[in-house]
């Protein structure tokens, strides 16, 4: 059984989603990824939504462009976390998107990450989850680890071989 949804409203969102799956795949947390138009296909939308938590879902990643509606109707609908992920628009950057989702009322909260920010959406599913699984937490850790390693690593090259030469 799946413990995170990941739905987008748009094939064209799926070099972003598939940010979320392959970092919900790194910690080995089972999803389930879905397209559904909350504008095209409401009914089928709502469907998701209602079904979500008899499906196992404990947490639904929603991206979503323009007028980004799709996070937020999860949120009023499905009663635990959403993620929101304002996908980058050619007309307005994303910011339509990101001003959207954020803008949620009072009472319907949506967890909001950069635009296009798939890789945290799948992260902040993975500390969600985490609250209640500390093999999880502990994968959660090691990888903070290693990306505090990672940034170390580009240092001690910097320093060796001085700004000028950097990546020569």
């Amino acid at each position: 059984m799946a413990q995170v949804g990941i739905v987008m409203g748009s094939d064209s969102d799926m070099p972003v989603m598939s940010k979320a799956a392959e970092m919900l795949d790194k910690f080995g947390i089972s999803y389930e990824m879905t397209i559904i138009s909350a504008h095209r296909e409401p009914d089928v939308f709502f469907e998701y939504a209602k079904s979500a938590e008899s499906k196992g879902f404990k947490v639904i990643i929603a991206g979503a462009g323009m007028a980004a509606h799709l996070p937020g109707m999860c949120a009023a609908i499905f009663p635990m976390p959403v993620i929101g992920i304002p996908m980058h628009t050619t007309s307005l950057g994303g910011k339509d998107s990101l001003y959207s989702i954020v803008q949620m009322p009072s009472g319907i909260p949506v967890a909001t990450v950069a635009i296009n920010g798939g890789a945290n959406a799948g992260i902040l599913a993975a500390k969600i989850l985490a609250t209640s699984d500390s093999e999880l937490l502990a994968k959660l850790k090691d990888y903070s680890e290693s990306l505090k390693k990672s940034v170390q690593e580009k240092d001690a090259k910097l320093q060796e071989t001085g700004y000028k030469n950097y990546g020569k």
